[in-house]
């Protein structure tokens, strides 16, 4: 898998105060899944993520609860082994320390919210 930060030029601030279309603002890349930091604070991280057909990411845990939107596609995340099938407009909580993992069923478009506090 190669991970790509999104090197889009706009800045979090040109989105502030305006109607956005999420999936929008990130491309595909082949082969590839890309991301794209919208917010980073203290008490959370949004994200958008990208995904190719076939792409995905490793188990893992994180400290957090996050909360996956997907914006388009289809995708399966597996929470502590329980696979869930998700597609457009669909969303599912991942409990903090909890191990999962994703992976692209086609190409799929997220929204990934980390609530640290």
């Amino acid at each position: 898998m190669n991970m790509v930060r999104s090197k889009n030029p706009e800045k979090t601030e040109t989105l502030v105060a305006q109607a956005v279309n999420l999936a929008e603002l990130i491309d595909y890349q082949a082969g590839s899944v890309v991301s794209r930091t919208l917010l980073d604070k203290e008490t959370g991280i949004v994200t958008l993520f990208a995904f190719d057909q076939g792409e995905g990411l490793s188990e893992h845990t994180a400290p957090y609860d996050a909360i996956v939107y997907i914006l388009e596609g289809e995708a399966e995340v597996a929470i502590s082994g329980k696979p869930i099938q998700l597609k457009k407009d669909e969303l599912t909580i991942m409990p903090a320390n909890k191990p999962h993992v994703l992976s692209a069923v086609t190409k799929f478009k997220m929204f990934l919210i980390m609530i640290r506090s």
